[in-house]
């Protein structure tokens, strides 16, 4: 019942009661955003959903524009955006939209999935989340290979409701510490490419481009 009603009844109503409780803490960070970094508040990129399906992803811009490498570009401002976690507040509207979950495996670039082996394409089995497994054991501090077995993990077991309030809270403990906004030795997370891509194929599903 959770699966397959629940938790999306829980993601609108939990969105819609985030939205109303924080929408003035948004608001002062896309103040903070635009004084700061000037326009555009807003970041969108192209990130996978359900099924690989693409969806655009909402967030604050933490970085000055331009294309020198991150640890350029990340200011002390954007630096404590990151790791308090603020900047993904408006992905709040992608759950309303039904492109993202409250919680689930974290949304990454498209450019990504043809990267994955078929156990880390298991991940793409739900709706991306706003928190999730990746989140609570660590954020960024998580490496690759852990981080996209959590996710696989998560999206194979039956959903169930007692486990997302456990991440939810376990990712609310990190957030608060600020902890795993950056890879260590990295000024964000690097991407992932660690396998090279190989012929691509459709899972079992006819839905997610494989390895």
């Amino acid at each position: 019942m959770y699966e397959r009603f629940g938790k999306r009844w829980l993601d609108v109503a939990g969105a819609l009661l985030l939205l109303g409780l924080l929408t003035p803490v948004m608001l002062a960070v896309a103040l903070a955003v635009r004084l700061r970094l000037g326009a555009p508040v807003l970041f969108v990129q192209p990130r996978a959903g359900r099924g690989g399906r693409p969806f655009t992803l909402l967030k604050f811009r933490s970085m000055a524009p331009g294309a020198a490498p991150d640890a350029e570009r990340l200011t002390g401002f954007g630096r404590r955006l990151r790791a308090s976690g603020l900047d993904e507040l408006p992905q709040l509207v992608n759950v309303l939209r039904g492109e993202m979950s409250l919680v689930g495996p974290r949304p990454l670039p498209l450019s990504y999935l043809a990267h994955y082996s078929a156990r880390q394409a298991q991940g793409l089995r739900v709706r991306p989340g706003l928190v999730g497994p990746g989140v609570a054991a660590g954020r960024n501090a998580v490496a690759w290979p852990q981080r996209l077995e959590l996710g696989a993990e998560y999206a194979s077991a039956p959903l169930r409701l007692d486990r997302d309030v456990w991440l939810a809270l376990r990712s609310l403990w990190v957030l608060l510490r600020g902890r795993g906004a950056t890879a260590p030795g990295h000024a964000t997370m690097p991407a992932f490419a660690a396998q090279p891509p190989g012929p691509p194929r459709r899972d079992a599903c006819g839905q997610v481009w494989l390895r």
